[in-house]
C-alpha cells in the first residue's frame, strides 16, 4: 500500500461546486513515550479545535528582541543595547522580550529584530539576516541579498555562513552556479587548507566529476571553435573570390564582412571559455582512511558517552515518533513496527537514550521536540526519527512540508499539522553538536531545500585527521525516505521499504558509520526494493539549512 492520500481536483455535483486539492501524504508508526521496551498506549481521543492552541503558540520559535541589561561600571549604571535571539515564544515573554507571533512573522518583522545588530557588525546576526532573505518569510526568497550577507559573515570567518554561501554557489541561487567555488566555501567552513590531504581525500569523487565536466567543456569548445574556424575560412575564400571577380555588390560584401566579424567574436568568446575551463582544471586538486575498536562509559541516567581513542563523541539521544492510527486520515500499516524496532536498535546496539512516541498528537510531538533543549548537551548527538503521514502546501515559488500527527485534519485543512518551519527552528535552538533527522513520510525531503552538497556525495572514509575537522563542527542533517514525493508504507514484510533497509544497515554495521556512509549503503537498496513493487522511491541525504549547520557530520558508533 502506498503512503499517500489523493484529494482530487475540482468536482461539480448536483449544482454544488466542491474544491479539493491534490495532496500526497505518507507515514509510519504509533502513541506513548518512554524507553523502547516501555508500555505503549493507543491513539488519543479527538480534541476540540481550541485545545492546546495556546501551548502550540508558546512552543513556536520566534525572532525575539530582548531588553537591554542594566550594567554597573564603578558608580555609573548604564543600559546595554537590546539583544536579538531566536527562542520559543514563551521563553521570550518570560525574559521580557518583544516578538511577532510566529504565524504573523514576515520578512519585515524578522529583519527588524536582526538587522540593527547585523549592521552593527554582529556576525551571527549577519548569518540570520541572510537566512531570513533566503527563506523569504511570506515573500519571495531574495537569494542575491542573502548571498551578500552570507559573504560578509563568511569573510569574517563564520563557518555557518561559509557553508550557506557554498550551497548557493552549488545551486546557482543569487550567484553564478560554480561547483568549484561551492567546494572552496565548504572547505573554508571546515577550516581546511587548500592543499590539505584531508580535503583532497574528502573531495576525491567530487573533484573527479568536476574534472570530467571541465574536460568535456574544453573538448566541446575546441570542437565548436574548429567548426567555426572552418566557416571563417570558407567565408574569407568567398569574399576573396568576390573581390577577385570585381563584383560591385557593396551590400553583399558588407554583409559577408559583418558575418566574418560575428564569427570571429563568437570564436573569441568560446576561446575565452575554453581558457577559463583549462585554468579551473589546472587548479583542481586530488586524494586518501579510518578504523579501530570503540570504548564506552555510562554517564548519569541512561545516556551514553562514546569515546574512541582521542575522540569524544558525547552522549547519544533519540526521539522516535511513529504515527499510524489516524482519526481523520487513512491509517497506515507499518509505522508502529518501524518506530518500535528503530528505537530498540538505537538503544541496544548504539547506546542511545530513546524517547518513543507512538500515535502522537501535535502537542505531544511538539512538546517532545521542545523538551530536547533541556535534555541534550552541547557536545551531544540527537537523532530524530519520524514515520507517518506527511503533506505539502505550495506557497509562491516554494512548498512547505508538514508532519501529520494522529489528530490532524484531512487536507487541505492544516489544523494540528506540524510544520517543517517549527522543526527547523527548534533544531537551531537545541544545543546538540550533531543532529540527524530520519524522516519516512511523503514529502519528507521538503524539510531541506539544500542540495545533496558536494562534500558528502562520495561517502568518504574517515581518517583521524578528517575526524579532527569534523567533530568540532555542528551538523544538522536530513535522511529522507523519498524527497519531494510519496513513499511506500509497506512493501517489505512488517516494515516500510525505507525502514527495512535502514534496520538491515544498522543491524549489520560493526564500525563507526557516518551519515554519508549510511545513505550510500541504503540508497540503491531502497531504489531496487521499491522498483520490485512497481513504485519508484529515491532516498535523499541533505543539509537542513537555517538550523545552524557547519559542515559537521553525524556518527553512529556500535557498542564494542
Amino acid at each position: 500500500m502506498h503512503r499517500l492520500i489523493f484529494i482530487r481536483s475540482l468536482v461539480l455535483r448536483i449544482g454544488v461546486a466542491a474544491l479539493s486539492l491534490e495532496l500526497l501524504a505518507c507515514s509510519s508508526a504509533g502513541t506513548s513515550q518512554g524507553q523502547p521496551s516501555g508500555e505503549q498506549t493507543g491513539g488519543p481521543p479527538e480534541s476540540p479545535p481550541s485545545e492546546g492552541a495556546a501551548r502550540i503558540a508558546d512552543l513556536q520559535i520566534v525572532d525575539c528582541l530582548l531588553p537591554g541589561m542594566l550594567r554597573k561600571l564603578g558608580n555609573t549604571q548604564y543600559l546595554t543595547q537590546r539583544r536579538p535571539t531566536r527562542t520559543t515564544a514563551s521563553d521570550c515573554r518570560l525574559r521580557g522580550g518583544e516578538y511577532t507571533a510566529y504565524d504573523r512573522a514576515t520578512l519585515k518583522s524578522s529583519l527588524a529584530v536582526w538587522m540593527p545588530a547585523a549592521e552593527a557588525g554582529d556576525v551571527e546576526a549577519m548569518v540570520n539576516v541572510g537566512e531570513i532573505f533566503e527563506r523569504g518569510l511570506g515573500d519571495q526568497p531574495n537569494y542575491e541579498v542573502a548571498a551578500i550577507w552570507y559573504r560578509k559573515a563568511a569573510d569574517a570567518g563564520n563557518s555557518r555562513a561559509q557553508f550557506n554561501l557554498g550551497t548557493l554557489y552549488e545551486q546557482g541561487l543569487g550567484v553564478p552556479e560554480d561547483r568549484m567555488l561551492a567546494l572552496n566555501w565548504y572547505r573554508k567552513a571546515w577550516g581546511m587548507e587548500n592543499d590539505d590531504i584531508v580535503f583532497q581525500s574528502v573531495a576525491a569523487t567530487e573533484l573527479a566529476e568536476v574534472r570530467s565536466e571541465l574536460s568535456r567543456t574544453i573538448t566541446a569548445r575546441e570542437r565548436r571553435i574548429d567548426r567555426l574556424a572552418g566557416e571563417v575560412n570558407e567565408l574569407q575564400l568567398r569574399l576573396t573570390e568576390v573581390n577577385r571577380q570585381g563584383e560591385n555588390d557593396a551590400a553583399a560584401k558588407q554583409a559577408m564582412q559583418r558575418e566574418l566579424e560575428d564569427l570571429q567574436l563568437w570564436i573569441d568568446a568560446l576561446e575565452q571559455e575554453r581558457m577559463e575551463a583549462q585554468e579551473q582544471l589546472a587548479a583542481v586538486s586530488v586524494t586518501r582512511s579510518y578504523d579501530a575498536p570503540s570504548s564506552r562509559t555510562t554517564s548519569d541516567g541512561d545516556s551514553v558517552s562514546v569515546k574512541r581513542g582521542e575522540f569524544d563523541f558525547g552522549n547519544y539521544f533519540a526521539l522516535v515518533i511513529g504515527n499510524q492510527d489516524y482519526a481523520k486520515l487513512s491509517s497506515l500499516q507499518t509505522p508502529v513496527n518501524d518506530a518500535t524496532r528503530v528505537a530498540e536498535v538505537l538503544n541496544k546496539k548504539y547506546g542511545f537514550s530513546v524517547q518513543l512516541l507512538l500515535n502522537a498528537t501535535n502537542v505531544e510531538a511538539m512538546e517532545a521536540i521542545n523538551d530536547l533543549y533541556e535534555r541534550v548537551g552541547a557536545n551531544d548527538n540527537l537523532l530524530i526519527y519520524y514515520a507517518g503521514h506527511g503533506a505539502r502546501v505550495p506557497s509562491g515559488e516554494i512548498e512547505n512540508g508538514y508532519w501529520l500527527p494522529v489528530n490532524a485534519d484531512a487536507p487541505p485543512r492544516d489544523t494540528y499539522w506540524v510544520s517543517n518551519e517549527f522543526i527547523t527552528g527548534h533544531l537551531s535552538r537545541i544545543p546538540a553538536k550533531r543532529v540527524l533527522v530520519i524522516a519516512d513520510s511523503c514529502y519528507a525531503g521538503l524539510l531541506s531545500n539544500s542540495p545533496g552538497y558536494l562534500i558528502v556525495e562520495g561517502a568518504p572514509e574517515y581518517t583521524d585527521a578528517f575526524m579532527r575537522y569534523k567533530l568540532p563542527k555542528r551538523a544538522r542533517l536530513l535522511l529522507s525516505s523519498g524527497g519531494d514525493a510519496p513513499v511506500l508504507d509497506t512493501g517489505s514484510s512488517e516494515h516500510s521499504v525505507f525502514a527495512s533497509v535502514l534496520l538491515e544497515t544498522l543491524e549489520a554495521n560493526d564500525a563507526i558509520l557516518s551519515g554519508p556512509q549510511l545513505y550510500a549503503a541504503m540508497e540503491s537498496k531502497i531504489r531496487d526494493k521499491s522498483a520490485a513493487t512497481g513504485f519508484e522511491q529515491r532516498a535523499e541525504y541533505k543539509v537542513i539549512k537555517g538550523a545552524g549547520h557547519e559542515v559537521g557530520d553525524f556518527f553512529l558508533v556500535p557498542g564494542g
